[in-house]
């Protein structure tokens, strides 16, 4: 089912389009926690800790994936939202292509840099092997990541973010079996767990392409819209590639940082990790946020309603700042019971180091907010460049941070570092988004008054 964005009232057609994807955000979470509950209560805490010892990594390489395939997408959305359907199904035949290029990248280049990778950035030898085999095979996996990821990113173009939460739902729960299943009586250990995520992101990205050839007829797409046609491509992927290397140079901020949370020992790396997936979960609404903006931001560029833009921005960062206050109460009285999921009650400094590193941050969540509201909307106007900057900002706070709040403070600097990095991205973003918006309504603005001349002349 499409949605367009470009009448009514903007909070209300961003909240529903956002429950879905709130939804579909938090099976996403537990779809990801899913390994790491069961790696931890079926293998132990250092099993555990070796998958947790990835997360930045996997954000790295993978969150490149994810980036560019939204990014992909977003011409698609200012498409639709300007009506011209021939170019919606014309830009979703060049991205099948890019994502095609994508995979074959990312595969080839993590086949022979994995080992590299783990051993600079400080994986503790005693984690090694185990962060080695998991994170292997979910990079082997990338194509089953962008099939399902480009799909669901194309229907949200449309509008359509109730059809992909289905699918996830579905592999979150497949995911779990194959991971009881794997772990259990088949005594796989982490390879089980890895294999278990890449088989059901395949299962939601075929059932998406599926759904969308059967029920959306926009998108059967013919051999004329599947011809490569290079200038085109040129011009998606100008707009996908700044921002999946966006998530990229967050990432790689954020393996710095965890190359120095790694020298602080395994307690450590358990408590980061632990913590991670809390703060994950209770992040998962801001991450819904700023996808909705993307695609609202995108259909009302191409309807050429910048004051909606405007009006839908300020009145999501209203009921984010709400949510922020939630967050924080969540986090201080079920923090611990939720970091019990991951690891045993025994471990209390883990359990103190996980309280720690979610409470920091969680104080810190308006920053955020800010961050994944405008970001997003520049990257939905078609800004992915200016955007970028801001991950630019993220990145010299995190490697700043690794050679000195961790110095300074140890572990509470390792964590402080996520904030400095936030704060940095704020100040980036807010002016670039109050340029470029005012700088369309003056273009807006001059259009309207030369078609008037030109009317009455």
């Amino acid at each position: 089912m499409t949605r367009d964005m470009t009448t009514g009232s903007p909070i209300r057609q961003i909240l529903i389009f956002c429950v879905p994807l709130l939804i579909g955000n938090l099976f996403q979470q537990f779809y990801n926690l899913a390994d790491s509950i069961i790696v931890g209560r079926m293998l132990g805490t250092d099993a555990f800790a070796a998958v947790g010892s990835t997360g930045s990594l996997n954000f790295l390489v993978l969150g490149f994936a994810l980036g560019v395939c939204s990014g992909f997408t977003i011409p698609i959305s200012q498409s639709f939202g300007a009506g011209d359907m021939a170019a919606v199904r014309r830009r979703c035949g060049q991205t099948v292509w890019l994502c095609l290029m994508t995979t074959a990248l990312i595969t080839g280049i993590t086949f022979f840099t994995t080992g590299w990778i783990l051993r600079i950035t400080n994986t503790p030898p005693s984690l090694y092997d185990d962060a080695y085999t998991y994170i292997f095979i979910i990079f082997m996996g990338t194509g089953a990541l962008v099939l399902y990821n480009m799909a669901a990113s194309i229907l949200r173009a449309l509008g359509d973010s109730r059809t992909p939460l289905y699918f996830l739902i579905a592999a979150t729960v497949i995911n779990i079996v194959l991971d009881i299943v794997f772990m259990g009586p088949m005594d796989m250990g982490v390879e089980g767990a890895a294999f278990a995520t890449v088989i059901a992101q395949l299962f939601s990205g075929l059932a998406c392409l599926v759904y969308m050839d059967r029920k959306v007829p926009l998108l059967r797409l013919t051999r004329q819209d599947l011809r490569p046609d290079w200038r085109e491509m040129l011009h998606i992927a100008g707009v996908g590639i700044p921002m999946g290397l966006q998530f990229s140079i967050t990432a790689i901020g954020s393996v710095t940082l965890q190359s120095a949370v790694n020298s602080l020992g395994d307690l450590a790396v358990a408590g980061v990790s632990a913590g991670s997936k809390v703060h994950n979960v209770l992040a998962a609404p801001f991450e819904t946020m700023g996808l909705a903006m993307a695609t609202y931001c995108g259909q009302n560029l191409g309807a050429g309603r910048i004051d909606r833009i405007r009006k839908g921005v300020r009145q999501i960062m209203w009921v984010g700042l709400v949510y922020c206050a939630v967050a924080l109460a969540a986090a201080y009285f079920f923090g611990p019971t939720m970091a019990l999921l991951f690891i045993e009650a025994g471990e209390t400094e883990v359990l103190a180091l996980a309280q720690r590193f979610l409470m920091i941050l969680v104080i810190a969540y308006p920053t955020l907010l800010v961050i994944l509201v405008f970001r997003n909307g520049l990257q939905g106007m078609g800004f992915s460049n200016s955007a970028m900057l801001a991950g630019l900002a993220e990145l010299v706070g995190r490697v700043a941070a690794a050679f000195t709040l961790v110095e300074l403070w140890g572990y509470s600097g390792s964590v402080l570092a996520h904030v400095l990095a936030w704060i940095l991205a704020d100040l980036v973003l807010l002016p670039l988004y109050f340029y470029k918006t005012g700088r369309l309504e003056r273009q807006q603005q001059l259009f309207h008054a030369l078609h008037t001349e030109a009317k009455y002349e």
